[in-house]
C-alpha cells in the first residue's frame, strides 16, 4: 500500500507523520520492525520517531506516537506541536485545539509559533542533586559545568541503564547555565541517542531550572542544539500548573512510500 507521509521538526527534533484523519489508511502492517525500518537514517526516511494522526472522539484529532526503534511510547512534546501544525495545515483545526494523546487531552495553540500545554507536574525527586520528573515523559536533569564538550552518551548511559531506571528506561538531561542562559542536550530512551530537541525534556528541565533558581520567573528560556524552546508555568502549592511549551514547526517535505 502506498502511503503520503510528512516530514516535520521542531527545534530539530524530526518526525515522520501520516494523516490517517479519516481512516484512510488500513496500517496494521505497519509493524515495530517497519517503523524502525523506516525512522532509520540509512535505510528508510530517517526520524526521530513517526506519528499517526487519527481521528477522536473526544478531542479535535488523536497524536499516535512511536520512537524511533518502533515502540509505541509516552507523551512526546515536540512531536505534539509538530501534529498541532499538520492537523492545521490540513483544515482540521483552525488556531486553536485539544488533541488526545497517551497521556490525556491537551490544548494546543498556532501563531507565529505552535505551543502546546503539558501534563501538570506535582511530583519531582532528588537523586544526588540532580532532579527527577515526569512531565508526560520521565525525565532526569543535571546540572553540569561544560556542556558542549560532554560526551554524551556514556555519561547518559550510566544513567539510563543504572539499576534505578534500567527497566523502564528514563530520558537524560544536561543544562548548563551561561550569565543567565541555559544551554541543554538530551539523551531520549527509544531514540537511545542524543536528539537535537526534546520538547518534554526542555519542560523538564525548566521546571528543575526553577526549582533551583526560585528567583526566576516563568517563561524560562532554553537553548538546545536544534533551536530556542520557550516554557511558561505557573507554580502553586501543589506543584507546576498551565505548563506551555512555544517554539517552531516546520513542514520539511512531503512524499510517499510502500508500507
Amino acid at each position: 500500500m502506498n502511503i503520503k507521509f510528512y516530514k516535520y521538526h521542531g527545534t530539530g527534533n524530526d518526525f515522520i507523520m501520516i494523516d490517517n484523519f479519516n481512516g484512510q489508511y488500513d496500517l496494521n502492517g505497519l509493524t515495530q520492525e517497519r517503523i524502525a525500518m523506516l525512522c532509520d537514517r540509512r535505510f528508510g526516511i530517517g526520524a526521530d520517531g513517526l506519528i499517526i494522526l487519527e481521528g477522536s472522539k473526544s478531542a479535535d484529532f488523536k497524536m499516535v506516537y512511536y520512537n524511533s526503534d518502533g515502540a509505541d511510547s509516552s507523551m512526546c512534546g515536540n512531536g505534539g506541536r509538530c501534529i498541532l501544525a499538520l492537523a492545521h495545515k490540513q483544515a482540521y483545526i483552525d488556531n486553536e485545539a485539544i488533541f488526545e494523546a497517551i497521556d490525556g487531552l491537551h490544548q494546543g495553540k498556532i501563531g507565529d509559533f505552535v505551543e502546546i500545554q503539558l501534563k501538570d507536574v506535582h511530583q519531582i525527586s532528588m537523586h544526588d542533586g540532580d532532579y527527577v520528573l515526569d512531565t508526560g515523559s520521565p525525565h532526569y536533569v543535571t546540572f553540569i559545568d561544560n556542556v558542549h564538550d560532554l560526551d554524551i552518551v556514556p555519561s547518559a548511559h550510566s544513567i539510563r541503564y543504572n539499576a534505578t531506571y534500567k527497566e523502564k528506561g528514563i530520558n537524560v538531561n544536561f543544562v548548563e547555565s551561561v550569565q543567565g542562559d541555559f544551554y541543554l542536550r538530551t539523551y531520549e530512551r527509544g531514540v537511545e541517542n542524543e536528539t537535537l530537541s526534546c520538547g518534554t525534556g526542555v519542560t523538564a528541565t525548566a521546571i528543575a531550572i526553577h526549582e533551583k533558581f526560585d528567583h526566576l520567573e516563568s517563561p524560562i528560556e532554553l537553548k538546545t542544539p536544534g533551536g530556542v524552546l520557550q516554557v511558561s508555568f505557573e507554580k502553586t502549592r501543589d506543584g507546576y500548573t498551565n505548563i506551555w511549551l512555544k517554539g517552531p514547526a516546520v513542514q520539511v517535505y512531503e512524499g510517499s512510500i510502500e508500507i
